[in-house]
Parts: structure tokens; C-alpha cells; sequence
């Protein structure tokens, strides 16, 4: 990642308003180092490493900010298919997955807040098909993935459990419009709208209304995996102003000899450490024997986001005026801390969901 991917190359697809949103030859390296087929099972053509070891590639893509369809292809994506997907679905999708020959995109929110209950896109039975009809926000590099993953509602009322069907979709289904946005850290994500479209009876992954149990285990995988990932930024953004605290002179003295200073440095490392053993009990727990990830993932993803927060504000404060400076890159740490605060719930929400698993 420090070889390959620094911040410049993100700087590079900012500026240059790349088509894809992320380097292809970068994405073909991190392929064949296996990277993608990394939580996949070896039946199925990956090489099931099991997610403690893409937790530790995501940490270190996070460090230097790598744009890639990891997140949204192989963290989301392909744990979907995994965990839901037929035999037929498995066999075709996730090879293509561990190859590189084929991205995913999932496709849940309908609003700026994260409600992944609240689906108010509809999806009705029409003899051999299914009439797909809705809108969807934030869907994570949805603008050039080769397969869509979109959430529906087969029965009951936005905000039901109950009643939700997953379906995998070619994003060139007659009746799909995709527009493509940039977030605040220059990733990509896309507006989706459906109108009338019609996709097979085989489109369904899973059962047809019993999608949650699929979609809440990806969501809780997804959540510690993009943890992990922002845990990267946050060890990057502390040691990066650690060593300018070490350098930059004020009244003839080194910044970090002052004794505030050092005081918030302190605060951050204790946070960090923190951070860091949450990341890696649920980690170890994802291969393990999986026990309390809901709360874990809502524990790690409530931290993880307070404290990118926290440590993003401090780098670019500690860096003093050049921290406010886009030649300087720590300034693009602080926008990945608050895109990535949003994704997948920030930490209201997951303080509120990790009360309500535990009975509060």
C-alpha cells in the first residue's frame, strides 16, 4: 500500500475525475495478491483466509487511504453471496469475485441516515419476474459494478424485519438509472433508481421475505471490516502528528515538548489502544466461533467512528495552519473520518443498537 497506493494516487483520482473512481491496474495487483478471494472459501475459488486476515489488509489500505472495490465488493458483496446465495449464485459469482473479473455494489439506504429496516423499494411477483421499483442512495462504487445487490420489500411495512428480499441485478436491466456522485473524501457512490424493472425469478438470493438474517450478518461483517479499515487512518493520522510534533519549532522549542500538547497526544494513544483491541476481539471472533458479533460490530463501529473523529480533528489542529492546506495530506484523513463515520451506521446509531442487544 506505502509502494503502491499513498495518498497521491487518491489525490490523482480526485483531480482527474477518474471514469472508474480507482486505479484497475491497482485493483489487478491487489487480486493477484489474493486479496479478493480472501474471505471467499476455497470450494468456491478463494482462498478462505477468513476476515482477520482482509481485516488487516483493510487496516492497511485505511492507513494510506487506497481507493478499491474491497469494501464494497469482497467485505459486502461477496459475504452476501456467501452467506445467501444459492449454489448456482456461489458457482458464478464469487470465482468471478476471487478473479477479478466481476465487482459488486450492495444496495440498501433510502435516506442520509443509515436505517438498513426502513426499505421502501418494492419488488412484486409478475409471473416469471420480478417489477423492481424504488430508489437508492450512497451505494458504495454502484456506479461501475458489474452486479447490483439490491434490498427490496416483498411484504409488510418500511421498518418490518419481516418482508425483505434480496436480489442480484445487472445494472443494465432495462428500467435501472445510475447516477454517479463523489463523496466529501473523493470515493465513489451512486444514486440508483428503479422504475419498473424486471429481473428473473433466479435474481433472488436466499429466501423470498426472509432476506434480513442475510443482510444483518453482512451488515455486522461489514461493520468490523470497515472498522478495521478506519482504524488504519486513525494509527496513520496519530503517528503522522506525532513525528510533526517532534519537528516543527514554536518559541525556539519543539511543539511536542510542550506539556498540553503532549497531555492530548496521550489521550489519543489510550484511545487508539482501545480502538485497536475492539478490532481485533471481533476479528478473531469472525472466525471463531461468531459469538456476540451484533454487539461487537456495534461496539467497534460506535468507537471507531468517535475516535477517527477525535484523532482526525486533532491531526489537523496539531498541524496548525498547514493542516487546513490541501497540498498537506492530512486534511484528506479528516473527510474519509467523516464518510466513514456515516457508512453502515455512525455512532448514534450503533451506541442506541448496542444498548437495545444488551436489553437497555
Amino acid at each position: 500500500c506505502r509502494d503502491h497506493a499513498p495518498v497521491a494516487v487518491l489525490r490523482e483520482m480526485r483531480d482527474t475525475r477518474d471514469e472508474s473512481g480507482y486505479p484497475k491496474g491497482l485493483w489487478q495487483q491487489m487480486v493477484e495478491l489474493g486479496w479478493a478471494g480472501m474471505a471467499i472459501p476455497e470450494a468456491y475459488g478463494g482462498f478462505e483466509f477468513g476476515y482477520g486476515g482482509l481485516g488487516l489488509v483493510l487496516e492497511e489500505t485505511g492507513r494510506s487511504l487506497v481507493p478499491s472495490p474491497l469494501v464494497a465488493t469482497v467485505l459486502l458483496g461477496a459475504t452476501v453471496i456467501t452467506l445467501g446465495g444459492s449454489e448456482v449464485q456461489k458457482q458464478e459469482i464469487l470465482p468471478a469475485v476471487a478473479s477479478g473479473e466481476l465487482t459488486l455494489a450492495p444496495a440498501l439506504e433510502e435516506s442520509p441516515f443509515h436505517q438498513p429496516e426502513r426499505v421502501a423499494c418494492t419488488a412484486r411477483r409478475s409471473g416469471d419476474t420480478w417489477i423492481l421499483n424504488g430508489e437508492k442512495q450512497f451505494v458504495l462504487d454502484g456506479h461501475g459494478a458489474d452486479r447490483l445487490i439490491v434490498v427490496c420489500r416483498t411484504s409488510g411495512e418500511p421498518g418490518d424485519e419481516e418482508g425483505l428480499t434480496l436480489f442480484l441485478v445487472k445494472p443494465d436491466t432495462p428500467g435501472i438509472s445510475v447516477q454517479r456522485n463523489w463523496m466529501v473524501d473523493s470515493r465513489n457512490a451512486a444514486m440508483i433508481r428503479f422504475d419498473d424493472a424486471a429481473v428473473p425469478t433466479d435474481a433472488v438470493i436466499g429466501l423470498v421475505d426472509q432476506g434480513w438474517p442475510v443482510l444483518e450478518q453482512t451488515l455486522d461483517i461489514g461493520r468490523i471490516g470497515l472498522s478495521a479499515e478506519m482504524l488504519g487512518g486513525i494509527q496513520e493520522v496519530f503517528e503522522r502528528t506525532i513525528e510533526y510534533m517532534k519537528e516543527r519549532k514554536q518559541f525556539g522549542v519543539q511543539i511536542g515538548a510542550f506539556q498540553a500538547l503532549q497531555h492530548r497526544a496521550a489521550i489519543m494513544y489510550s484511545e487508539i489502544e482501545l480502538c485497536r483491541s475492539l478490532v481485533r476481539k471481533a476479528l478473531a471472533e469472525l472466525d471463531g466461533e461468531r459469538r456476540g458479533i451484533p454487539v461487537l460490530a456495534s461496539a467497534c463501529k460506535a468507537k471507531l467512528s468517535e475516535v477517527y473523529q477525535l484523532i482526525s480533528n486533532e491531526g489537523v489542529q496539531l498541524h496548525g495552519g498547514i493542516g487546513m492546506t490541501d497540498e498537506f495530506d492530512i486534511g484528506f484523513y479528516l473527510k474519509r473520518a467523516r464518510v466513514a463515520q456515516q457508512t453502515l451506521g455512525d455512532a448514534a446509531y450503533h451506541r442506541d443498537r448496542y444498548a437495545r442487544l444488551n436489553n437497555y
